[in-house]
């Protein structure tokens, strides 16, 4: 099957027979999620955002819904729930929960847990303008294609760290975001 055939039922059966393997080597303490929002389509979509530029951490960057747990969350998915509401006013009722992936280090010090989820065709998002600047539906065929990941190591402190980058329209992917749809895309079994 070819990465534009990928209906949303394949992607759901896909993503629920092969369950992630848990990951070791995470570092951080700090919880934080992020929302990966699947659009319900006959081609299904994948939902970013592009931050605001005025922010302090990420400024600009392509990024999924989501943030740092806070003492009122009951979960890591009320968590990434919660700030998808905050940000893209995402209604937490309308979001179908397919599960996680394992969670990934963020360079700002968080252990961030991806919640995969499925939503509407239909919302109408409201970009909270201190935090998004940008909201935008990226083909899920597409999205999942690994060919489109380009690596790139970084060499600091000794340590050497690989990023995965991508261009979307004018929209540039890369960190953290690239590698969690590079690691979506290696979870259910899709080709270059």
């Amino acid at each position: 099957m070819s990465s534009s055939d990928l209906s949303l039922d394949d992607f759901i059966s896909r993503f629920q027979l092969l369950r992630p393997q848990p990951r070791l080597g995470t570092q951080n303490q700090r919880q934080a999620a992020v929302l990966i929002p699947v659009v319900r389509r006959p081609q299904p979509g994948l939902l970013l955002t592009q931050r605001s530029p005025l922010l302090r951490k990420h400024a600009g960057q392509v990024a999924f819904p989501g943030g740092a747990v806070d003492s009122t969350d009951a979960s890591l998915i009320a968590a990434a729930l919660r700030e998808a509401q905050e940000e893209v006013a995402i209604p937490p009722e309308t979001v179908e929960i397919l599960g996680v992936l394992p969670p990934v280090d963020s360079v700002t010090g968080f252990q961030v847990t991806p919640v995969v989820g499925i939503i509407p065709p239909d919302l109408h998002y409201h970009a909270s303008v201190d935090e998004v600047s940008a909201v935008f539906e990226m083909p899920l065929a597409e999205a999942l294609r690994l060919g489109r990941y380009h690596p790139l190591d970084i060499h600091r402190r000794g340590n050497s760290h690989r990023v995965w980058l991508s261009w979307y329209q004018h929209y540039f992917v890369w960190g953290m975001t690239a590698g969690i749809i590079r690691e979506l895309a290696l979870q259910i079994g899709e080709k270059p």
